[in-house]
């Protein structure tokens, strides 16, 4: 079958939900997944800097991934005298500035590890990238990293034109970084008046801490990602006294009123499957324009790993940015 199958006109079509619309190649592709990432300690039982060393040392699934030699980092101001750090890949002349918050459960990853997407994306659409490297738990629980997201797109809003020469502006992250975008997009408009960004990427993030269906119902020990890991993340970034359905926290229960037109992405094998289709859903309910791409059999993060439908997610994904700022 053709895997390109999101780019159906009708993104609910139940044939995109059924077995037989995952292909051979992703079916073999998520054995290869599952064999690469079963062995090793999980990461609560070691600690999570000590599962970072490991990963970074290059003792994880895969290989760290080349660094950028036209990357740069700045550092600018954050809430209560902390510096945040941009992770900068940039063309001669921008057309646009691209705001990355990268993923990880708000436990791992980082702006450096972000290089071969930054690239990617500054080569497909002429926009300048900047990665922010926020501030991870356990160690900085909530709200730090919505701090410095928050600090990192007010710094561009405000020094967009005179840094990279351009101020257009899109935003966008996957899995916790698009948590996290939807939570900044919110707290520009709410806080600072702020709802200028042209386009929002959006890509399997967690929209409800409290869990929606999808995620309550995955195994145990899903593909990549299962119930363990979602609790355990939640457990090491959301203190016991928030709410778990706090907007700030979750969301999919935040005012979408607003928001900039955006692209959801997800695999039918992701347990946060549900997250995308209702967020994507109250998006639109919201008046923004929007649009969702559904694809058979990913699984989490399947257009980060080297996963057959990572290609065409990836493409819609520069077209959609390349339309934003056209």
């Amino acid at each position: 079958m053709s895997e390109p199958a999101a780019a159906k006109s009708n993104p609910f079509d139940p044939a995109l939900f059924k077995p037989e619309a995952i292909s051979d190649e992703t079916l073999a592709a998520n054995e290869a997944l599952r064999k690469a990432t079963s062995a090793g300690p999980d990461w609560w039982d070691i600690g999570a800097p000590a599962y970072r060393a490991a990963v970074a040392a290059g003792r994880g699934p895969f290989p760290p991934p080349p660094k950028s030699e036209r990357a740069r980092t700045l550092q600018i101001d954050g809430k209560g005298g902390h510096k945040v750090a941009l992770r900068v890949v940039a063309p001669e002349r921008a057309r646009g500035v691209y705001l990355h918050i990268h993923g990880g459960g708000l436990v791992f990853g980082s702006s450096e590890g972000q290089d071969p997407m930054l690239e990617r994306i500054v080569e497909s659409t002429g926009m300048a990238c900047a990665s922010v490297e926020y501030r991870l738990a356990p160690e900085n629980p909530y709200p730090a990293g919505w701090d410095d997201c928050e600090s990192a797109a007010l710094w561009l809003v405000k020094n967009a034109k005179s840094e990279f020469g351009t101020d257009v502006l899109t935003i966008g992250g996957e899995s916790a970084g698009a948590t996290l975008t939807a939570a900044t997009l919110a707290r520009l408009r709410d806080r600072h008046g702020y709802s200028g960004f042209r386009a929002a990427i959006l890509s399997y993030g967690n929209y409800d801490t409290s869990m929606t269906p999808s995620q309550t119902l995955t195994p145990e020990r899903g593909l990549l990602v299962g119930k363990v890991n979602i609790r355990r993340f939640t457990e090491a970034y959301l203190p016991k006294s928030a709410d778990p359905r706090d907007p700030d926290v979750s969301p999919l229960y935040a005012h979408l009123r607003k928001m900039p037109p955006a692209l959801f992405s997800v695999g039918t094998l992701d347990p946060l499957l549900d997250d995308t289709l209702f967020m994507y859903a109250r998006w639109i309910a919201a008046g923004n324009e929007a649009e969702l791409a559904v694809y058979p059999g990913a699984p989490h993060a399947f257009n980060i790993f080297p996963m057959p439908l990572g290609t065409p997610a990836n493409a819609r994904i520069d077209a959609f940015l390349k339309r934003a700022i056209s």
